[in-house]
């Protein structure tokens, strides 16, 4: 979206003029096995990494990143770039998340949706199976939450980094770092879930089904095996432009898009299109260019069946936690709305665990846990320090 590209690079102009410059970099395993009892070989990620790990490896915080991002939270792959990364506000020297102390890492999960984003790694649907020497297309596993976090594990331990100073994510990257929590309580010190849940509950989990509709509707999704033909193309703009407009509150999106009001076409034809939707849906167009239609379903997928501990009692789950936690939801937020995270933090402390909440102002609703994540770099920066 050009208009949310003008704004962080407004943000990036006023916190730094020296980029922090990242570097990407690419973890391979031989083979994995999902919670299904699947077999992927090999698995590929991309992942990148601020600051120095220190001598004993007892610096590192894990950020784990939302629905449509990557690794990529902070700096520049290169000076020129238009923008930096998401969070790149509250990531680096001197910042809440401070890279002159911590050693800050990011890894692309499995079936990330900017598979054809060259700074992305992944491997997923649109990946070439060498059993077939094709995509894998629906052959490809159901991937969870819980197989994201194992595969990031399989980094860390190649690292030699066994504990985290902390873990933190918005969205499903909050879903990830809940699922650490909860299976590694001895390895996770401190737990920031930012616009996020432990929990999906049924209103959110069908809200994201109309992420996915468009595309199986779509006659060119081909069940899933459309490689060789080309994207659905009609179907994942417009998945696209369903996720902008379900991250976005009333007041950041009405601003931003033609008033209906002023719309003179469809007071006069029925079948014309409101110049809010093409345009939404154009924008949607320019970014589907770097995505994957399955990319986008399975993503769906893993979001919708999020529970804390990957069971039925998520509330229980929540009670292996050990971590000192701080809830970070966005006041505006109706994908996720702040009640997922107030049930969230109250089955935590009522299992007695250390829990701080604090709410993330601003007109952009979910997106606010990115673009106004600085509002809340004091108490983030209070908890990891």
């Amino acid at each position: 979206m050009r208009w949310l590209a003008a704004i962080l690079i407004c943000v990036t102009v006023t916190l730094s003029a020296e980029p922090l410059l990242v570097e990407k970099q690419r973890f391979t395993l031989d083979k994995f096995t999902t919670e299904n009892g699947q077999l992927i070989a090999p698995v590929n990620i991309g992942w990148e990494a601020y600051g120095k790990l220190n001598s004993d490896k007892s610096n590192a915080i894990l950020i784990t990143h939302f629905f449509s991002g990557s690794s990529h939270a902070a700096g520049k792959y290169q000076p020129d770039d238009a923008t930096p990364g998401y969070w790149d506000a509250i990531i680096g020297p001197g910042k809440a998340i401070d890279s002159n102390k911590f050693y800050v890492i990011s890894s692309d999960t499995l079936v990330n949706a900017n598979v054809f984003d060259n700074n992305v790694i992944t491997t997923g649907p649109a990946t070439i199976n060498p059993a077939s020497g094709k995509p894998y297309g629906l052959s490809f596993p159901v991937v969870t939450i819980g197989d994201f976090v194992e595969v990031q594990k399989a980094l860390l331990d190649r690292l030699g980094i066994t504990k985290l100073h902390a873990v933190v994510g918005p969205s499903m990257g909050s879903f990830q770092a809940i699922e650490w929590a909860v299976r590694y309580p001895d390895k996770v010190e401190r737990l920031i879930p930012v616009i996020g849940s432990a929990y999906m509950d049924n209103y959110s989990a069908i809200k994201l089904q109309r992420w996915a509709y468009p595309i199986l509707q779509d006659p060119a999704w081909h069940n899933g095996d459309y490689y060789a033909k080309g994207q659905p193309w009609q179907g994942l703009s417009t998945a696209l432009a369903y996720i902008t407009q379900d991250a976005l509150h009333p007041d950041g999106f009405n601003p931003r898009y033609p008033p209906i009001s002023s719309d003179t076409a469809i007071h006069q034809r029925i079948e014309a299109l409101p110049q809010a939707w093409q345009q939404l849906l154009a924008q949607a167009r320019l970014r589907a260019e770097k995505q994957d239609a399955n990319h986008i379903l399975y993503l769906v997928r893993a979001s919708q069946l999020w529970r804390a501990g990957m069971g039925d009692n998520w509330q229980q789950a929540l009670s292996r936690v050990t971590a000192k936690t701080l809830f970070l939801p966005a006041s505006g937020d109706l994908l996720l709305p702040p009640a997922l995270s107030k049930n969230s933090a109250g089955a935590m402390s009522a299992a007695g665990n250390q829990v701080q909440y604090a709410e993330i102002p601003g007109s952009f609703g979910h997106l606010d846990g990115v673009l106004g994540i600085s509002a809340v770099a004091q108490q983030i920066e209070a908890l990891l320090n």
